[in-house]
């Protein structure tokens, strides 16, 4: 059972809008890899967690780990280039991103994968976006992040000390560079009473 969502005392349900991305902060990291941060980019994050929620279709994964198949601990939906996206500020969101990020990225942001962390149980595990051209190439993913923040965890592919970024209520991270092929970033379980958390991830075309 999942924990109630907590709003934020500075968010609220107000109006779901955006801010300027003029106040991203950078951070290089290694291997030519870097993360752009801007806290509360989303205003209304708590609202739009709400609809979210409510009305995309999510679904549950499953995958063979130890001889067995098992849930994958997160609820998923995906949308491709062919689907509207589940409320308008995210098509906005996604075109705000690609006129920012136009001349490093090259091209524009087009799908959207949505997670739902419903509680501390809920995890993604240490890996890099490399199905397809992140393989291979640099690249960029965009994390929109609604509902009770969570810790988004880097180390470097290999191992290393890591960076945790508590992201929740509206919070943007953007990594680039080579980050998909030499840092590898997680969402890992927890003991601590968490609330739900979603996270929207932008991609270019050929990256997941």
């Amino acid at each position: 059972m999942s924990t109630p969502l907590q709003g934020s005392l500075l968010d609220g349900f107000g109006e779901i809008e955006l801010g300027a991305l003029d106040g991203i902060q950078r951070t290089e990291l290694t291997h030519g890899a870097w993360v752009d941060v801007l806290p509360g980019w989303l205003s209304g994050a708590d609202e739009l967690f709400e609809r979210l929620a409510a009305h995309v279709p999510w679904r549950v994964d499953r995958r063979n780990m130890y001889d067995r198949m098992v849930d994958v601990p997160r609820l998923l939906s995906f949308y491709d280039e062919s689907r509207e996206l589940p409320d308008p500020v995210l098509t906005e969101a996604r075109d705000a991103l690609s006129a920012r990020y136009r001349d490093e990225l090259g091209e524009p942001f087009t799908t959207a994968g949505l997670c739902y962390y419903r509680d501390g149980n809920d995890s993604v595990a240490w890996h890099g976006d490399t199905i397809g051209r992140g393989a291979t190439a640099d690249t960029m993913v965009a994390i929109i992040s609604v509902g009770a923040a969570r810790a988004l965890s880097l180390r470097p592919r290999g191992g290393g000390a890591s960076i945790r970024y508590p992201l929740g209520h509206g919070d943007l991270i953007v990594m680039g560079g080579s980050c998909q092929r030499t840092w590898e970033h997680a969402v890992l379980k927890t003991r601590r009473a968490v609330g739900p958390r979603i996270s929207i991830q932008f991609r270019p075309r050929g990256v997941r």
